[in-house]
């Protein structure tokens, strides 16, 4: 934080504005339209086979199947790809925490501390310090890439994307205006939203939102556990669902252990070492929980094959579970284009910019550096795995309703941004003219079409036998 917020410290709010419209002359706001693959462009199957040599080796097809879906999936788990690509493009220089993976759908809502459900980016994986520009334009190309799969038309589907960066730049002027502790306060709760937008719904869309709302204040820990788990021999088990789900007793197997307690073992240190990144209060409040049992899930797009794991806990009796997630930590996907992270932890890098970009997180949000069961030392974060969440569905939108939905995205985003980063700055630069807008549209068509000659190129290596598929997992 002090590292992104330093250059803004000590200037007058003038001073701020004025730079950022100086920098309209420097990197002119159109310029940001422009965008062809360039000539020595990195193969973008290569690049998903370097990521692919850190993993486990058996899932790696899996997540192949999963981007060969369509063009969305595969934009979602190209992260690395765009990366790469958004290195040479034109950058004001103004620093803000990204989330590195904003596409639309890594925002959604979750139970806020208050138990409110809010609205917010909920994926911060790829988390770094960089560019604005590079998290607008994931999120301006992921609303084209989406708008094509539901076959809407060029016309559009620009409007969508000009709408999604309306509201990213509207937002950024919103939060410049803001005092600086009400913009670290301020939050987007589900339920007014809805009762703000719903004059724009059909009635249809109105009632999907409404049962959407109903259907993740269920998605907690007890439906966790409900839809997770069974029971052996008195004691709740994890369910049997390989490759997706492999629970502790074959985990056993699968990795050479001697008895089932050399995995509880090593789970038992891990959580103890987890505690350790907590406060004191929220440490006895996961020590007053009983460790259960272990599995090992698959879970996203682009994070198969990284090693995550659920962790089952019990608290007064079965009736109060936690159930968390301890997912590994890589290298940011950005680390390669802008410099590593501050963090040597990959999981607190992962914690600490979740913490600078929410409204309200998780409050069980920590890190481990810890031999796994694997019995190889990794770096993970640890968090809740179900906590009231809920993920919008995409395919089911209307052009209108993908309209409002991109508007609320570049909102929410530009709230992040603007609580680490120069949010003046920013909004001078952006002004409040529809110049940016439309050359994000450009750029958001032109992305979309490369995401496409970059799906086919996946689809083509695995019918060539280059790439191994696991489809319909």
């Amino acid at each position: 934080m002090i590292a992104v917020m330093a250059a803004t410290a000590h200037l007058t709010v003038a001073d701020r504005a004025a730079h950022g419209k100086r920098l309209r002359t420097e990197v002119p706001r159109s310029s940001h339209g422009d965008w062809s693959p360039a000539a020595d462009r990195a193969d973008p199957v290569a690049l998903l086979e370097e990521q692919a040599q850190s993993r486990v080796q058996s899932l790696v097809p899996i997540r192949y199947g999963r981007m060969a879906a369509s063009p969305f999936a595969f934009f979602r788990g190209a992260a690395y790809v765009m990366a790469a690509d958004l290195a040479p493009t034109p950058r004001t220089g103004l620093t803000v925490q990204l989330c590195g993976d904003a596409h639309l759908s890594n925002f959604g809502a979750f139970a806020a501390p208050d138990r409110r459900l809010v609205f917010d980016l909920n994926d911060f994986d790829e988390t770094l310090p960089g560019p604005w520009e590079w998290d607008v334009k994931r999120l301006a190309a992921s609303l084209s890439v989406a708008a094509r799969e539901r076959d809407f038309p060029a016309k559009v589907r620009r409007r969508i994307v000009r709408r999604g960066m309306a509201g990213y730049r509207e937002g950024m002027r919103r939060a410049a205006s803001m005092r600086n502790l009400d913009l670290w306060h301020h939050r987007v709760y589900v339920e007014p939203l809805i009762g703000r937008v719903q004059d724009a719904l059909d009635g249809k869309a109105l009632r999907r939102a409404q049962r959407n709302i109903a259907k993740a204040r269920g998605k907690d820990s007890l439906r966790g556990l409900a839809k997770l788990t069974r029971t052996v021999n008195g004691e709740l088990r994890f369910i049997s669902d390989p490759p997706l789900i492999v629970p502790a007793d074959e985990l056993v197997e699968e990795y050479g252990l001697a008895v089932r307690d050399a995995a509880d073992d090593t789970v038992l240190r891990l959580l103890r070492a987890y505690c350790e990144t907590l406060s004191p209060e929220l440490r006895l409040l996961v020590e007053s929980y009983r460790y259960v049992d272990v599995a090992r899930k698959v879970v996203g797009v682009g994070s198969v094959g990284t090693r995550a794991w659920i962790v089952l806990l019990i608290g007064r009796d079965n009736d109060d579970p936690l159930l968390m997630q301890v997912k590994e930590a890589q290298r940011s996907v950005l680390e390669p284009f802008l410099g590593p992270s501050a963090h040597e932890h990959p999981g607190r890098r992962v914690v600490e910019g979740q913490r600078l970009m929410q409204a309200a997180g998780d409050i069980l949000l920590g890190w481990v550096h810890a031999i796994g069961i694997e019995g190889e030392p990794r770096d993970h974060y640890v968090r809740q795995l179900w906590d009231w969440k809920l993920s919008v569905e995409v395919e089911a939108m209307s052009p209108d309703v993908l309209a409002l939905y991109a508007e609320l995205c570049g909102g929410t985003l530009a709230r992040a941004h603007a609580r680490c980063g120069d949010r003046i700055a920013i909004a001078a630069y952006l002004g409040g003219g529809q110049n940016f807008d439309r050359a994000l549209a450009d750029f958001a068509e032109s992305y979309a079409d490369q995401n496409e000659r970059d799906h086919r190129a996946l689809v083509a290596a695995i019918e060539a036998g280059r790439l191994e598929a696991r489809h319909g997992l």
